[in-house]
């Protein structure tokens, strides 16, 4: 452990959405030495030097030193657990990716609010979920003395304070637990990426959630088509939208399948592991429970009308959980129902699939292991993975299928079934009398739909 107070305090200050550590091999002015490098929004537009070096030579930079520190650094909080009566820790945890075969030895800089600066070890997990890709979703964690009065951290590859003083310090979250939440729920869309442009759908999505008692909905956005991008725009205007930019293409190999065997690249899914993380530790403090879903999922309540009754039951049943698994069911896009009842012409120039068509459920294949989504309490989550978490405290409950399950209108997996073998589920019909004008109205407002007067 060593202490020094920093002499250059400008240096502490609100900075960057992604930053990287690495040392060139491609660079002459930079050759032997470590750089921190702030990607901010500007950026991103314009690199500079250093970025568009690392863009042209990726394949010549030293991978072994290749950490990426995404979004933000957050403080994991300390808190009590009814079951388990103990304080967690105060650790200075960030959420990152590092390749997985070449961890390296980096040391925290963390500092208050008089730049009254530590430095102790930094300790890199890996999480256990990487589907085979060469990087995975991690958190790099500092313990140290006085880690309770740090609001800014680095890492580096030295403790020589010459290089601290030119490091760019990001702000640590999370500091303070907090007993209210500006929102009672927060939906976590991890990525959009391929220039999706499936409008209508969620639109529906967004519509019915709203109805459902959702309050926010964060998305972590790589790209889009140009049409989702003026309905993007449009709630995020609303307020209920948070759009997260993240350009993970411009500095690794993402891959758009979740397996690398079978879909190459890099890292799983855009980085889905990564963001879906993020977003619980962005919004802990802010939101009392997030559902984890996909972009073209909704999950939906059956036996009660909305997200607030039916957490206020599973919560009350099962108060030592934190972690309630929600089946996911498969709609095939493919089948429509018979009397094209909600076929409406006005919809007819909106690019993306009317969920309202498709009312045919596939039925579970046998022996086949049918997946899950989360509603997660943010507090009680250490790590997570797409359908499960991997560290938590408490314990986490299968939700019956007659109470919630997910309505997923895609691809089918079981094509040759006929619709006389699925089965009928209109539970999307009950909101159709609000959910229809609303839908419209959102078009509109996005410039999407004209409707004559």
């Amino acid at each position: 452990m060593r202490h020094f107070r920093s002499r250059n305090s400008s240096r502490v200050k609100d900075t960057i959405a992604l930053t990287l550590i690495y040392r060139f091999s491609c660079c002459p002015e930079a050759k032997g030495t470590d750089v921190i490098v702030p990607f901010s929004k500007m950026a991103f537009i314009k690199r500079g030097q250093y970025g568009d070096s690392l863009k042209r030579n990726r394949t010549k930079l030293l991978i072994l030193l290749v950490i990426f520190i995404v979004i933000r650094y957050f403080g994991f909080p300390h808190f009590r657990t009814e079951n388990e009566g103990i304080r967690v820790n105060k650790d200075i945890r960030i959420i990152s990716i590092n390749k997985r075969d070449s961890l390296q030895p980096h040391v925290c800089i963390y500092c208050n609010d008089d730049y009254d600066c530590h430095f102790a070890k930094a300790e890199t997990e890996i999480h256990s979920d990487n589907f085979g890709f060469p990087f995975g979703a991690s958190d790099v964690r500092c313990k140290g003395v006085n880690t309770e009065y740090a609001n800014h951290v680095t890492l580096s590859t030295s403790t020589d304070t010459s290089h601290v003083y030119k490091a760019q310090f990001l702000p640590i979250k999370n500091r303070k637990e907090e007993h209210s939440f500006k929102y009672r729920f927060t939906v976590c869309i991890s990525n959009l990426f391929g220039n999706y442009n499936n409008v209508l759908q969620f639109a529906q999505t967004m519509e019915l959630y709203k109805l459902l008692g959702v309050e926010h909905v964060v998305i972590y956005n790589t790209s889009c088509g140009p049409h989702l991008e003026k309905l993007l725009q449009n709630y995020e205007k609303e307020e209920i939208l948070e759009i997260v930019p993240w350009p993970i293409d411009k500095y690794l190999k993402p891959s758009s399948g979740w397996n690398f065997t079978l879909h190459g690249g890099d890292l799983h899914y855009y980085g889905q592991l990564v963001t879906l993380n993020e977003c619980i530790y962005r919004h802990m403090y802010q939101s009392e429970y997030i559902l984890l879903n996909d972009i073209d999922e909704i999950i939906m309540p059956y036996k009660y009308p909305n997200l607030q009754l039916l957490m206020e039951d599973l919560q009350t049943n099962n108060k030592d959980v934190g972690v309630f698994r929600i089946e996911n069911h498969i709609f095939p896009k493919t089948k429509f129902e018979n009397r094209h009842m909600f076929r409406r012409p006005e919809w007819d120039g909106i690019p993306g699939i009317n969920i309202m068509e498709h009312i045919y459920r596939e039925p579970d294949r046998k022996r086949i292991y049918n997946p899950t989504k989360m509603i997660v309490n943010p507090r009680v989550v250490i790590q997570t993975s797409v359908h499960s978490t991997l560290k938590h405290t408490g314990n986490e409950y299968l939700v019956p299928f007659d109470v919630c399950r997910i309505v997923h209108v895609r691809t089918p997996l079981q094509s040759h079934l006929a619709k006389n073998e699925c089965f009928v589920d209109t539970r999307v019909w009950d909101f159709k009398k609000k959910l229809l004008p609303n839908v419209d109205r959102v078009l509109q407002a996005s410039g999407l739909l004209k409707i004559p007067n």
